[in-house]
């Protein structure tokens, strides 16, 4: 299990055009600070009366030692595959639940087992193919969240994909067109934004692991701003075609303040071809 894990991250990370080491430096104005650094406690920004969920954020890494479980002849445990250590939930979706918890159907092990069988090699992203919905918001790579009155937007370094999350009162379609981000609806409860989204595409990655989800699958998400430096997202994936139940996780982002995206982009399998040349 755990040859098969850090393979598979191993493939994700050199398929993946990243230039993280280049982040831009530049002080964001608005930013609350404490002898000029940002304070990354204080409350929470508000916009339209609303909390501004606006920001550059990251997954929280796993724990050290979770990762030192994982792969203990790492040096420091943390550079597991480039600079940022990845997500509890980026390595397995299904980290908080004992393998009895939830279960997947055949048709989920039967891919399940397939990517296995193959180290990973068919992940997304060695096809210059995005991650997905909700794996994209788990993975090692920053996303901007853009904020207006009937809008969210979700803008992702990896690939510069994109997100729209709707804030104007419409339903989900009945019969989206199948995409990687799905199509995404959302309505304010109190201080939490909560998200609908669904029409996937059949087969998408939940996790570097290889669960997989069917067209089926619908994802609910809840985002909460603790503070100015930290944003809650809590993820059910319901997809009654592959597992038994619904489940359902957590995610801490943290926010990085005073930077910025930069384009990244697939040079057309240049790295897929490198990566299986033997």
């Amino acid at each position: 299990m755990r040859k098969r894990l850090f393979s598979m991250l191993a493939v994700l990370a050199a398929a993946s055009v990243c230039t993280h080491a280049q982040w831009l430096n530049h002080p964001s104005p608005g930013t609350p600070r404490i002898n000029g650094k940002p304070n990354l406690r204080a409350k929470a920004p508000r916009v339209n009366g609303r909390p501004d969920l606006s920001g550059i954020w990251m997954p929280e890494a796993a724990p050290l030692e979770e990762l030192l479980r994982l792969n203990p002849t790492s040096v420091d445990g943390a550079q597991t595959i480039g600079e940022a250590a990845p997500s509890r939930y980026f390595m397995n979706v299904l980290w908080d639940y004992k393998p009895d918890d939830v279960t997947m159907k055949p048709a989920a092990v039967a891919l399940f087992e397939q990517r296995g069988k193959t180290m990973g090699r068919d992940i997304p992203s060695t096809h210059c193919l995005p991650l997905g919905v909700p794996l994209m918001d788990v993975a090692v790579f920053p996303h901007k969240i853009v904020q207006s009155k009937d809008l969210v937007l979700v803008l992702y370094e990896e690939m510069s994909m994109f997100r729209q999350i709707y804030t104007d009162g419409r339903t989900l379609p009945v019969d989206p067109e199948p995409a990687y981000v799905g199509y995404s609806v959302g309505r304010w409860e109190g201080e939490t934004l909560v998200v609908e989204a669904a029409g996937f595409k059949n087969g998408g990655w939940l996790d570097a692991f290889g669960h997989p989800h069917s067209d089926a699958m619908k994802v609910t998400e809840r985002f909460r701003r603790r503070d100015f430096g930290t944003l809650e997202l809590q993820i059910t994936i319901d997809d009654p075609k592959f597992y038994s139940k619904p489940f359902t996780l957590t995610s801490t982002q943290r926010l990085l303040a005073d930077t910025d995206l930069i384009e990244t982009f697939c040079e057309n399998e240049k790295d897929r071809v490198k990566l299986f040349a033997n």
